[in-house]
């Protein structure tokens, strides 16, 4: 009976609380700029994503052709790619945990409108996170560009 009352209570606040559209325009104002983020975070994903699934291509088309003695030069190519593999992997994965820091910091901006426990330091750590998840990211494709961009030329100079 006490849990009854006290869900009841606690259901009748958060609707009370829920029930001012001012209010939940302010939470979702609040936690528009963390949203762009996210939409900003899901395109670089998806430019890195396209990137790894060429290289895999490229790496299983080279493997296919050279079967089990591959040439040095052929064998040189794939040792490159699965150094950007890895690379845009590590990027991915950076990337992908800045994406699920900003979902906690969008919800965490939404539900502090309607709670009084003071969050915001705990926000502030969530976005500095998310930042540095973001750049290290970032840091990782910069580096297998790079190489990329390096690695590409000595190819056609070669050929």
């Amino acid at each position: 009976m006490i849990a009854e009352l006290l869900t009841a209570g606690l259901a009748t606040d958060l609707i009370e609380r829920t029930s001012s559209a001012p209010a939940v325009q302010q939470a979702l104002q609040s936690s528009l700029a963390p949203a762009f983020l996210l939409v900003g975070i899901g395109s670089i994903m998806n430019v890195m994503v396209a990137r790894l699934t060429w290289i895999a291509g490229r790496i299983e088309r080279l493997e296919d052709k050279t079967d089990d003695e591959a040439p040095l030069r052929e064998q040189h190519e794939i040792d490159w790619l699965c150094q950007r593999r890895q690379l845009v992997r590590r990027s991915i994965m950076f990337s992908s945990s800045a994406a699920v820091v900003i979902s906690i910091v969008i919800a965490m901006l939404f539900v502090s409108t309607y709670i009084d426990a003071r969050i915001g330091t705990f926000i502030a750590v969530l976005w500095v996170a998310t930042i540095a998840c973001l750049i290290t990211g970032l840091g990782f494709f910069l580096r297998e560009t790079s190489i990329a961009a390096r690695g590409s030329e000595s190819f056609h100079k070669r050929t």
